[in-house]
Formats: C-alpha cells, structure tokens, sequence
C-alpha cells in the first residue's frame, strides 16, 4: 500500500493479554523502564505516519487495547507516555481475528469440497458475524469500516501456498547453486501435512521445514548434493524422497 514493508507495524495481540502488558503500545510511565523508549505502537507510527497498522488475533486482547483502539477510531489521535499526540488520520487500520473459524472449517470438509462455494461463504459469513457480534461490543463495531470474511481454503489455495514457500527454498538455494523439483505427489503430501482445520495453513511451513529443508540441509552437509546438483522430490509413502540426477 505504502510501498515498503517498513510500512508495516504488526502487533501481536496474544503479548497484550495482561493489562499491564497494554501501557507498553503508548509508552511506559515516567520512572519505569523503558519510558524513553516511546511506545511500541505510538512510537513507530509518530516516525512514519503513512502506515499499515495491523493488531493481529484481535480477541486475545486485554479489554484496555479496544479503550486504545476506540480513541484512534475516533479521534485519528493517541497521546503516547511523554504527552505528544501522534496523528493516525494517515494510518490504515486493520485487525485479523479467528472467531469461529475452527467450527466453520470442520463443517466446511476441511475446505476442500464445496459443492456450491458461493452458498457455503455466505452461511459462513453469516455463522461468524454473529460470533463477532458476541465477542466484541457495538461501542467498537460500529466505528469499524469493514469486516472481511475470507473462504475457506481450497486444495488450490494450499497448492499455490506451497508453491510460494518452495520458491523461497529455491532462491535460497541458487547460492549454493542449486536447483530443486518437487512433482505433483510431493506436493499433495505437503499440503495434506500441512493442513489443519483449526488453524489453517500456518502449519504448512512447519511441514515444509521437516519434510524439505531439514532433510535436504542434512544431505548438503553430507556432501552428497554438491554445486550445481538438480534434485528431485517425490513422495514415497508419508515422506519425501530427494534424487540427486547430477
């Protein structure tokens, strides 16, 4: 949006959990640690204005992070601990939560078989806003522009996931000079390791770890792939097998 990653401030709500972890987003009080530091919220978007502001698992917040949120909502304003207001009219504001989302996947057929996709997303809207509405007060809902509800994932999806976070491997690799295929069938076991209905994709690079790079990092170190070696990955029951062709 803004061009640069450092554009970015990301915030994990689940560090936010405890009231007296909240001052830490404007700033410590004078006299505790870390008061010259600034707030890790206040601080960074008072150095750069134009920012993508993302509070991430937002319902693990303390109830004090909303009072916070409900000024910057409204205002566009935050005074941080040194007493300066710092301008979030220029910040875009966005919050990710997993209400409900486990209930939905395990109804959904883990996503992968929707028989009419465009029925099934609008009952899963329905289903999850009124878990929201049960979750987080009107007073906060109504100063909310939008809320999105992203589909279930499809085996697509998780495919083009893999494909992603194998050629970040591969750049990584070009280095060492070298090179990796991994089929069809490969693939699929990624994605069936990877996937689970209760957090969705996240443990797809936790799979790719164990199956690809670990044991493709213990091959490098045994010397058997050398400087310009192409490897091919198949799958061989419920693991991978790397073939070295050169």
């Amino acid at each position: 949006l803004f061009d640069d990653e450092a554009a970015l401030v990301r915030l994990d709500m689940s560090e936010y959990m405890e009231k007296f972890n909240v001052s830490r987003l404007v700033g410590a009080p004078p006299g505790y640690v870390g008061y010259e530091e600034g707030g890790q919220l206040t601080e960074k978007v008072r150095r750069r204005p134009y920012s993508v502001v993302l509070f991430d698992e937002i319902e693990k917040a303390h109830p004090d992070v909303f009072n916070i949120l409900l000024q910057i909502l409204e205002d566009g304003l935050l005074t941080d601990s040194f007493g300066r207001k710092v301008n979030f009219k220029n910040t875009v504001i966005i919050m990710t939560s997993n209400i409900g989302t486990a209930q939905i996947q395990k109804s959904s057929g883990l996503g992968f078989q929707l028989e009419d996709i465009q029925l099934n997303y609008e009952r899963m809207r329905e289903k999850l806003l009124e878990e929201v509405k049960k979750v987080f007060n009107p007073e906060f809902l109504n100063r909310v522009d939008e809320i999105i509800v992203f589909n279930a994932l499809s085996k697509e999806d998780m495919e083009e996931i893999v494909d992603i976070q194998i050629r970040d491997i591969e750049e990584r690799l070009k280095e060492k000079k070298l090179k990796i295929i991994i089929d069809q069938s490969g693939k699929e076991l990624l994605v069936e390791s990877g996937f689970d209905p209760e957090y969705g994709a996240r443990p797809i690079k936790r799979a790719i770890r164990r199956l690809v790079e670990d044991p493709l990092s213990e091959e490098i170190l045994k010397g058997r792939f050398k400087s310009g070696s192409l490897v091919k990955i198949t799958r061989t029951g419920d693991k991978l097998e790397f073939v070295c062709e050169r």
